[in-house]
């Protein structure tokens, strides 16, 4: 399984924050299937402020370029994401025209014990 963290900004605005929220709290579900065609097995978003924070859980062969599109294959997806495009704004140094931005995993626990000495 791989894993990924992105992050993006919500505009500062607190009626685009709820409304983003509301959104969230019931999905279109072209969105959840579209999640599902491209090998993403568990996705999380939490907020802090206006900071959004997303983790993905995919499959082992999954590649961000080659399967991601396959997300917005059906035009339900792609309306969602043009809407949800229009509550975020790209975290400061981001790329000029990006949106959600990869974030680097500096610290992993993934359960195992430490030996006792």
């Amino acid at each position: 399984m791989k894993r990924y963290a992105q992050t993006v900004l919500l505009k500062d605005d607190t009626e685009i924050i709820r409304q983003y929220e509301e959104y969230h709290a019931n999905p279109f579900p072209e969105v959840i299937q579209g999640v599902q065609n491209c090998g993403v097995l568990r996705l999380f978003i939490y907020r802090y402020g206006r900071q959004l924070f997303m983790f993905m859980e995919t499959e082992d062969d999954f590649d961000m370029e080659r399967d991601m599109p396959k997300y917005m294959e059906h035009p339900r997806a792609r309306e969602w994401d043009t809407l949800m495009r229009t509550f975020q704004e790209t975290v400061p140094g981001a790329p000029e025209g990006s949106t959600w931005v990869e974030m680097k995993e500096v610290f992993a626990y993934d359960g195992e014990l430490i030996p006792q000495s």
